[in-house]
């Protein structure tokens, strides 16, 4: 196994100053208008699927470097770091999220790392002390990922309090706000529920720039609480994966929720899949059920049950998972019901379906991250890019009326007769 002792043997900067070999990537993503791209970090042990299926993924510092080193030279413009604080459903060792958020940004020059923070755990002055030191380092490529919180253990085991949903999202919505606060006021001031400042004035500054005045903020959650909090100060809203009419119910609910705020241009849209390319759609669908077939059981089954108690409060049953199957489980943020999993020309085309239903980013993860993030750069990632120059992406009834089929929700009526 690699080392996780950081070397001096990958090379890497600090500030993004050299392209680093990525003439190929600022060529691909030379067009405005594209759809990003962006990978989960597996910073901890595990793989992206709660299986029993070998996965040719480390969680490993020195394997992480090569991940992101790799990710963006093919053209990924984002990686998420994940937060856990103590080991759960077949993750039992975790790397600190801001932490390994700053390593990978050392040893990269243009990638941007969203790093996970937890609200409870994490207090908005230490965070926003962090983050902007950390923007400093490296011009402005650090972003952050606010969890509300699905794990109960991990905050009784290390005595916070576990709050009800609908507190654990207003708690997340004060954060938020402190942090832009933090960084973008000379004095920060603020009296709220869950945080208080006087006065506090932060020096330095993350880097400003013309349409980025703090680092990106990124927030997720299915419920009513968590639609609100995008609408009201985030930049984008993290969904899990759903079924064509759950992403236009979702993306719909969140802009109007947005436009009453007067927010509908600030707020974007980011989506979570599992991709599983090969050359046909049977290999791939073949690889999907053996990830499901060998699932952890006891492990799945905990996950569910601990995902589902956490949104059990939600006013409408809304919550992340709240629909969730056990074969959807098996990849934490339902990664499998975006379905990219196919040929690179099916995945392609399902991509520019999500583009043009008003898809920012797409958050991806894979079984072999040994291989399949050089794989997804050579294979799918310049065929979006082909197909976004000949106009795809835009239109979205002609998107749905290629490929939305497969994203349709199965209605009891439609079974097949017996």
């Amino acid at each position: 196994m690699a080392s996780d002792g950081l070397n001096g043997s990958h090379g890497g900067i600090v500030n993004g100053g050299l392209d680093n070999g990525l003439e190929h990537a600022n060529k691909l993503n030379a067009n405005h208008e594209r759809i990003k791209f962006a990978y989960w970090v597996p910073n901890v042990s595990g793989g992206l699927v709660i299986s029993k299926i070998p996965q040719r993924t480390n969680w490993s510092l020195d394997s992480n470097i090569k991940y992101a080193q790799t990710a963006e030279k093919v053209g990924f413009e984002y990686a998420l770091s994940q937060i856990r604080f103590m080991a759960g459903y077949g993750a039992d060792h975790q790397h600190e999220s801001v932490s390994i958020s700053q390593a990978l940004l050392h040893f990269t020059s243009k990638l941007n790392v969203i790093a996970a923070l937890l609200p409870g755990p994490w207090n908005p002055a230490v965070a926003a002390k962090q983050i902007a030191s950390i923007d400093q380092y490296t011009n402005g490529r650090v972003s952050v990922n606010i969890v509300s919180g699905w794990f109960k253990a991990e905050f009784t085991s290390i005595g916070q309090w576990w709050l009800d949903h609908g507190e654990r999202y207003r708690r997340s919505n004060e954060f938020i706000r402190c942090l832009k606060g933090i960084w973008t006021q000379d004095k920060f001031n603020f009296s709220g529920d869950f945080y208080q400042f006087h006065d506090y004035p932060l020096q330095p500054k993350p880097v400003s720039r013309p349409g980025r005045p703090h680092p990106e903020i990124f927030q997720g959650g299915n419920s009513v609480d968590a639609r609100e909090n995008a609408a009201t100060v985030s930049d984008y809203y993290f969904m899990n994966g759903n079924t064509l009419e759950g992403f236009q119910t979702q993306i719909k609910d969140v802009k109007e929720r947005a436009e009453r705020e007067g927010r509908l241009v600030e707020v974007k849209f980011a989506v979570n899949g599992f991709v599983i390319c090969r050359e046909t759609e049977e290999e791939a669908i073949k690889l999907l059920q053996e990830i499901q077939g060998k699932a952890n059981k006891e492990a799945v089954e905990a996950f569910g049950d601990a995902v589902k108690n956490a949104g059990a409060s939600t006013s409408n049953k809304t919550g992340m998972w709240a629909n969730s199957k056990f074969e959807d489980l098996v990849q934490y943020n339902d990664g499998f019901k975006t379905k990219l999993i196919g040929t690179a020309d099916q995945i392609a085309d399902r991509i520019l379906l999500l583009k043009s239903l008003g898809v920012s980013i797409l958050l991806t993860a894979f079984l072999h991250y040994d291989e399949e993030i050089q794989l997804f750069g050579d294979q799918v990632l310049p065929l979006v890019r082909k197909l976004e120059a000949e106009g795809r992406g835009k239109d979205a009834e002609y998107e749905i009326k290629l490929t939305g089929d497969v994203y349709r929700e199965k209605k009891s009526s439609e079974e097949p007769a017996k």
